[in-house]
């Protein structure tokens, strides 16, 4: 194949259009043969390193097969250990968790179980404005004067040795988190973390909740040979996927492996709305279909992360607890309200972060820092998530207040936000700050922002790219006439994509549109049917359809015929399936 599809140099976005990297024909070939499917799957299946013998894992992960002995984790035998004994004994456990959806998720997960073991449990989740993020001494004190003798901090705790410190002897603590780990861990009863330094379980990329899950089988294998389910019906882990398919791909995990297997079962969990919380968030957001993980991504995790962002902290999680659906409706819709409060305040922010970023990306910065008074730091993150995205590079965003700067980051694959802005804090610039490799938390004196960005592109010399990426990669070329449901479907197999397991973009060669309107709130997305130049037909969709050259193109019914990318998707409605094609960007044919 040349280097750029159908010699698209400049598209109607202004991108060059390039084959993905790698020679995959021939492997994919061979692959479609053996498997007996069309010769692009082959190539599909190829690119992403799939054998014949691994094909039908790939196609259908179960966590049968891919789940880990949770002894592979430092300390899991002592946390099943310490969790167990509070559970014969009937002790009050007190669960501190995040406010992200990862921190709800995960939260959600040990209190229920707990519960249905027999514990008293009672919770606490900080405010992200008075206390932060993490664990502090206040609050971890009021969870044992509420009578919890055992402590389970999930989604954080790694690096709260101070926090930790005056509860020595008073409470037993249990951590169970992802984030990035710095030195020794807190001297506290078990720090299961499989992103610290001495832990060679290899599952690094695993969020919060699928971190919980682990110990939550290890607790169950404890009890069962202790003999606690003699008399006792054993509590099915499997209804709690839903929460860790939701946790991973809200907290941008790669969606390969484990958490592949993760994200596909708890999806079938999902679609059967058991858990009321869910079932009204689905209502809520209007999804009639199976929930996929594009839903939990941009319809069910912003409504959760807003309590966290801007209202009450623990809303997400009690949504997720919530046993009834009028209590869940309830909740549901407070969110969606929120959320709501949450977009307005956000695109307060957006315009003028953006043309502020692109003056420092103009300026030569690797990486991008910006920092107002009077920006919420509750949606600080999501800004920094929109700038990371435009301008292919990591993106800190924060808000001043009193002199302090307190915010969020966003990093884009292959570079290691959270490890540098720990190396940050270590080396006495930030006040606060810690994460994973792809978003990072932070806090610091006005007076140091310069310092710390200054840090910043030095570690991160790699990040810079040069000029926002001007490139789209695609996979593979359609025929409008083979772009059909059953391929659609075929193809929908490879999911769930997203971070790590990047959707396959397709060209539609010299289509021409036939029929064009506007739909939606505000007509912001626009419907047209292409033929194919071989013939047939396919309904196509353009969202976020701003006026500009993509736009006018597609509304000029019988114009010239244009190449077209974008994705190929199976849609469900009353029982019936058929293909849409989802377009990413044109070029004149």
């Amino acid at each position: 194949m040349d280097s750029h599809v159908f010699g698209v140099t400049q598209s109607l976005t202004g991108k060059s259009w390039i084959w993905r990297p790698g020679q995959y024909e021939r492997q994919g070939e061979g692959l479609a043969q053996q498997l007996g499917m069309p010769e692009l799957m082959g190539r599909l299946l190829a690119a992403r390193g799939v054998s014949a013998d691994y094909a039908p894992a790939f196609m259908d992960p179960t966590l049968r097969a891919m789940l880990p002995d949770p002894s592979c984790l430092v300390d899991m035998d002592m946390a099943a250990g310490r969790l167990a004994d509070a559970v014969i004994q009937g002790e009050t456990v007190g669960v501190f968790g995040d406010y992200d959806v990862d921190g709800a998720c995960s939260s959600a997960l040990m209190v229920t179980l707990l519960r249905q073991l027999g514990c008293p449990v009672t919770y606490h989740v900080p405010d992200r404005l008075t206390e932060g993020y993490g664990p502090n001494a206040g609050a971890l004190r009021g969870l044992a004067e509420r009578g919890a003798r055992l402590i389970v901090c999930v989604d954080c705790g790694t690096t709260a040795h101070a926090a930790f410190a005056p509860l020595h002897n008073a409470v037993d603590i249990v951590v169970l988190d992802h984030h990035k780990s710095e030195g020794p861990p807190p001297a506290v009863r078990a720090v299961v973390n499989p992103n610290r330094l001495d832990c060679p379980s290899g599952l690094n990329t695993i969020c919060a909740a699928a971190v919980a899950f682990i110990a939550a089988v290890a607790l169950l294998r404890t009890l069962r040979r202790r003999g606690f389910f003699a008399t006792r019906v054993e509590p099915d882990l499997r209804e709690s996927l839903d929460l860790v398919a939701l946790a991973t791909i809200c907290d941008v995990m790669p969606l390969t492996g484990l958490n592949r297997a993760f994200v596909i079962q708890g999806l079938k969990v999902m679609a059967r709305r058991s858990r009321p919380g869910i079932a009204a968030l689905l209502d809520v957001a209007k999804l009639t279909e199976a929930p996929t993980a594009m839903h939990c991504g941009f319809a069910l995790g912003p409504r959760i992360n807003a309590s966290g962002r801007i209202a009450e902290a623990d809303m997400g999680l009690r949504l997720l607890l919530a046993e009834d659906m009028e209590l869940a409706t309830e909740l549901a819709q407070a969110l969606d309200a929120v959320n709501k409060q949450r977009q307005s305040v956000e695109a307060g922010i957006s315009n003028d972060a953006m043309a502020r970023a692109e003056a420092q990306v103009a300026g030569g910065h690797g990486v991008i820092l910006l920092a107002q008074e009077g920006w919420h730091p509750g949606v600080v993150g999501i800004v920094a998530g929109r700038v990371k995205e435009r301008f292919n590079r990591p993106a800190l965003v924060a808000g001043i207040m009193d002199g302090v700067a307190k915010g969020s980051g966003r990093s884009v694959p292959g570079i290691d936000l959270g490890a540098a802005v720990i190396a940050a804090r270590q080396s006495g610039i930030l006040a606060t700050g810690g994460g994973h490799a792809m978003a990072a938390g932070f806090s610091a004196p006005e007076t140091a922002l310069s310092t710390f960005h200054e840090f910043l592109n030095d570690r991160l010399a790699s990040a810079a790219l040069g000029p926002p990426s001007a490139e789209l990669m695609l996979d593979g070329v359609l025929g409008v006439s083979s772009a059909d449901a059953a391929l659609a479907q075929m193809v929908g197999r490879l999911g769930p994509f997203g971070n790590g397991n990047d959707e396959p973009l397709f060209v539609l060669p010299r289509a021409r549109v036939v029929k064009a309107d506007r739909i939606g709130k505000d007509g912001n997305t626009i419907r047209v049917l292409v033929e194919g130049e071989g013939g047939g037909r396919l309904k196509a969709l353009l969202f976020r359809a701003k006026d500009g050259p993509l736009a006018e193109a597609l509304g000029r019914v019988g114009g010239a015929p244009l190449h077209l990318a974008g994705h190929l998707r199976a849609e469900f409605w009353q029982g019936r399936v058929s293909a849409g094609f989802f377009i990413a960007d044109a070029a004149p044919a």
